[in-house]
Parts: structure tokens; C-alpha cells; sequence
């Protein structure tokens, strides 16, 4: 389980992500608000451990930020804000728990833990990287926040790779799992498609989100 804290307080910090690395969780942990969002468009995490103090801004505009633009992976607020009406904003605005500081290891992994089983359900249903964020259920796609109009064999092939993120994954591998007809794998079919995806997934960054493996197939980084 991939979890992001998002604390200033550095020595916190480090507190934070020995203790839940000894559980088994991957930590990244990040001090503003600029870092978390850079952090968010980098890839995905499974729970978010956040701060409501920042250097650069208040851990509950960032959260409103995020729901609005559709995230809603599991938020626990850590704060020193610990009044009954500091908890009842920070849920309204869409954090899925609150506690308060001082606190202990023990029950903040308890409520990670808990946060992680409420949302194992939705979590098989929606698949998020890098800034993509794919609706199984409702069959709609994202880029950084803004809808992308996929055709039905398009949104197949990019649940493939989000299925599979890092994995290269061979040519024939995925014309078998897009197209019930063996004939299209020995066609260029894959590489259009594949080219499609790609311009409506275009970064500015200049860091593509597929790599072609020459001789074996593609991979989503």
C-alpha cells in the first residue's frame, strides 16, 4: 500500500514514515502544498495522511482542491486544530477521518487501516497514475483533472495499462485482450490505437507516460 504525508514538520515526518514503513506501507512524505500536488500528478496513493498547517497554505484549501477535481482516495487529517468545529470542517470538505495531535502511532494505523478497508470496494473501480483517473464503473476518463473522450476500444487498451502499471507488456499479450479476432494482432491496428491514446494523453511536461519496447510491446511508466 502505497501511502503520502503530507507534514512540514520534518522530524514528524520521518517519524511518520518509519512507523508505517514498518508496517508494510511505501511512504513519500512531502512539506507544502506544492510538493503534495507534484506528488499527486507523479502518480497514485492508496491513503493520504494530511497536515492542516503548511508553509505555503492551508491543508483544507488543498483538500477542497482535490475533491473538486475528482480525487477521492481515503484523506486522514493530522492536525493540532483539535475543536469539535475544526473536525466537523475538515469532514464536511471531504477528509474521510480526523485526528487530532498529540497522538499515537497505534491508532493512526488503526484508522489507516480502517480507511483502506471502507474504500477497498470503490478502489477495484477506479484506477488512478499520474494524473489519469479511469471510471470502470461509469466508463469515463480523466487527464489532470479534465474529461477525455475515449472510444470503447481506446478506454479497454488504457485499462489494460492501468491494470498494469510498470509492466511491459508484449504486443500480442494486449491485441488478445482488445480484439477477439487473432487476424488484427498481425496488423498495425495496435500502433494506431496506440498513437491515439497517446495524443489525447499528452503531457507538457515532456516525461511520456508509455514507452515502446521494440521488439516486445509497451509500457506505462
Amino acid at each position: 500500500m502505497k501511502a503520502l504525508i503530507v507534514e512540514d514538520q520534518q522530524r514528524l515526518g520521518r517519524f511518520l514514515q518509519q512507523g508505517m514503513t514498518e508496517h508494510a506501507y511505501t511512504v513519500s512524505v512531502v512539506g507544502s502544498c506544492r510538493e503534495a500536488r507534484a506528488a499527486l500528478c507523479e502518480t497514485s496513493y492508496d491513503v493520504i495522511v494530511l497536515d492542516l498547517g503548511l508553509p505555503d497554505g492551508d491543508g483544507l484549501d488543498l483538500l477542497r482542491e482535490w475533491r473538486r477535481s475528482g480525487f477521492n482516495e481515503p484523506v486522514l487529517i493530522l492536525s493540532a486544530r483539535d475543536t469539535v468545529q475544526d473536525r466537523i470542517k475538515g469532514l464536511d470538505i471531504g477528509a474521510d477521518d480526523y485526528l487530532p495531535k498529540p497522538f499515537s502511532l497505534e491508532e493512526l494505523l488503526a484508522r489507516v487501516r480502517s480507511l483502506l478497508r471502507r474504500h477497498s470496494t470503490a478502489k477495484d473501480t477506479l484506477l488512478e497514475h499520474r494524473g489519469i483517473r479511469l471510471d470502470l464503473l461509469g466508463h469515463t476518463a480523466q487527464f489532470n483533472g479534465k474529461p477525455v473522450d475515449l472510444t470503447s476500444r481506446e478506454f479497454a487498451l488504457l485499462e489494460i495499462f492501468m491494470q498494469n502499471v510498470g509492466r511491459i507488456l508484449p504486443r500480442s499479450h494486449i491485441s488478445e485482450k482488445i480484439w477477439e479476432s487473432h487476424y488484427d494482432i498481425d496488423t498495425n491496428l495496435l500502433d494506431v490505437y496506440m498513437s491515439r491514446l497517446r495524443a489525447k494523453l499528452d503531457t507538457s511536461s515532456g516525461q511520456p507516460l508509455f514507452k515502446t519496447v521494440r521488439g516486445v510491446g509497451y509500457q506505462l511508466l
